[in-house]
C-alpha cells in the first residue's frame, strides 16, 4: 500500500519511517514528492482538538497528492499547566523552536515541586483512503514527568525534559526502539498499521 505521511517536521519523520520499516507499506512525505509548502498549511492546526487538526492535515495533503494520506497530531499536557501545552505544543513559544519551548516550559514550571510536574504526551492520528473518505482515527498516549533541567539530546520537542516512568529515562536519553516500544507515536502507530493491514485483507 501506498501512503502519504502528512508532515514536514523531520524529527516525526524520522520516527515514522522507523515504525513502517519491514512493512507492506511505500510510504512517502510531501518534501519527497516534491510538493512545496504553500501558505495555507499554516492554518491546518487551527483548532484546539488534536484529531481535527490531524484529520484536517490528512486531508489537506491526500487532496494535493492523490494517496492515501495519514497524519498525526501531538503535544504534552502538564498537569499543573491544566493540561498545557496541548495541541499547542509545537507553537507554544514565540519563535516555536524546541529551545524556546522547552525553555519555556520550564519557565512556567519554575517552583513547582516534582510531584506536581506530572505530563502526558498524546499522538492522534488519522488515516483517509481518499479526499473524502471518512477519517480513521487511532489515539495513544504515554505518561511521565518533567524534569527541572533537560537530560539527553535525542528526540526531539520536549523529549529531553519528558521523564518516561517506564523507561525510567527522559525520551531524550532513550535509544529509539526503547522510545518507540512506550511512546505515544509508536503506540499511535501502531494502532494505526495494525487497521490498514486489516484493510489489505
Amino acid at each position: 500500500m501506498k501512503l502519504l505521511v502528512g508532515t514536514r517536521s523531520t524529527g516525526k519523520m524520522r520516527e515514522i519511517r522507523e515504525l513502517f520499516a519491514g512493512l507492506p507499506f511505500e510510504i512517502s512525505f510531501p518534501a519527497e514528492r516534491l510538493m512545496g509548502q504553500l501558505p495555507d498549511e499554516a492554518d491546518l492546526e487551527r483548532s484546539t482538538s488534536y484529531a481535527e487538526n490531524a484529520v484536517a492535515k490528512a486531508r489537506y495533503f491526500a487532496t494535493r497528492g492523490g494517496l492515501s494520506t495519514v497524519a498525526d497530531d501531538s503535544g504534552i499536557e502538564v498537569e499543573a499547566l491544566g493540561g498545557a501545552p496541548g495541541p499547542r505544543s509545537a507553537r507554544w513559544s514565540l519563535d516555536g523552536s524546541d529551545a524556546a519551548n522547552n525553555a519555556l516550559l520550564l519557565e512556567q514550571l519554575a517552583g513547582v515541586p516534582e510531584q506536581r510536574r506530572g505530563a502526558r504526551y498524546r499522538c492522534v492520528v488519522a488515516f483517509l483512503a481518499t479526499p473524502s473518505s471518512v477519517a480513521e482515527i487511532v489515539e495513544a498516549t504515554c505518561d511521565g514527568f518533567i524534569l527541572l533541567e533537560p537530560r539527553g539530546t535525542g528526540g526531539f520537542g520536549y523529549d529531553p525534559l519528558f521523564y518516561s516512568t517506564e523507561l525510567q529515562m527522559t525520551f531524550g536519553e532513550a535509544p529509539p526502539a526503547a522510545k518507540h516500544r512506550v511512546s505515544h507515536r509508536g503506540r499511535a502507530f501502531r494502532a494505526l498499521i495494525e487497521v490498514l493491514l486489516r484493510r489489505s485483507q
